[in-house]
């Protein structure tokens, strides 16, 4: 790829990540940041984050495919790569079931929409699929630069790579809280993982990964949470992240939940980069 991401990010909820905050993740060496929660329209606010960083990645994590034609996000691409090379990537992908009336065949329309960037000339190395299962991890291996999973595991890394074969970026996302009370931060992944248990397409493949109704009723397990939410002291927290990178990830992409998301980017730059 031409574009490089080095290999840490930040996953942020778009609305949250402005120039400042892009500047302070590339002076702690992250290579990159995924602006969350389908950000729409021209996306104007990445030319401020490039203009203020210098070699920052910005990626879309994800541009939702039901919400914005590939001729319009085409030129929005166009715009950006065209002043910033080599430091945008188009993250593109169909969401999810309950929140899109229109939700119908998604790799159907995957495929189309694929389609439509081809033809408006988006190239294939700067953009990248939000893929679980392994029809859509392939077809982010054939026709993008690469996968970018959300709510996952190391174990689904693992098998993401052998789908994708060498060669192909593989960016997963994983949640993180610092601090050393278990109760307090197993408190707070919980609170973000329960949202996604009302969430098929998530439910569909945590039953794959082999968590049970048991650990996907109401609020979820601990052992769910653990395994979603990394927890504890930056060298614990580092060592998860970096059992993503043992599996096969090229790049994680670290969402922090703790209210201040920044002693622990920091700590974890510390260990990690």
């Amino acid at each position: 790829m031409a574009i490089e991401l080095g290999k840490l990010g930040i996953w942020r909820h778009y609305s949250g990540v402005d120039a400042q905050f892009a500047a302070e993740a590339e002076k702690l060496g992250y290579g990159a940041i995924w602006l969350g929660s389908s950000p729409t329209g021209d996306l104007s606010y990445v030319d401020d984050l490039l203009a203020a960083t210098d070699s920052l990645v910005i990626a879309t994590g994800i541009v939702n495919i039901w919400q914005d034609e590939p001729a319009d996000i085409a030129r929005v691409y166009e715009r950006i790569a065209g002043k910033y090379p080599d430091r945008f990537l188009l993250g593109v992908g169909a969401g999810h079931r309950e929140a899109t009336k229109e939700y119908k065949k998604p790799y159907a329309a995957l495929v189309d929409y694929l389609d439509g960037l081809d033809a408006a000339g988006v190239p294939v190395e700067g953009r990248a699929l939000a893929a679980l299962g392994p029809k859509v991890v392939k077809l982010a291996g054939d026709r993008t630069a690469g996968a970018h999973p959300y709510l996952t595991t190391p174990e689904h890394t693992r098998e993401t790579r052998e789908i994708l074969g060498e060669g192909k970026l593989l960016a997963p996302e994983h949640k993180v809280v610092l601090g050393t009370d278990a109760a307090e931060t197993r408190a707070i992944g919980r609170k973000t993982v329960k949202f996604y248990l009302g969430l098929s397409n998530y439910v569909a493949n945590l039953r794959k990964l082999g968590f049970t109704d048991e650990d996907l009723e109401g609020e979820g397990s601990d052992r769910l949470v653990d395994a979603l939410v990394l927890q504890g002291d930056a060298p614990t927290v580092a060592r998860g992240v970096s059992a993503h990178l043992e599996a096969g990830a090229d790049h994680v992409n670290i969402q922090v939940l703790n209210e201040d998301p920044w002693p622990a980017y920091r700590a974890l730059a510390s260990e990690l980069l």
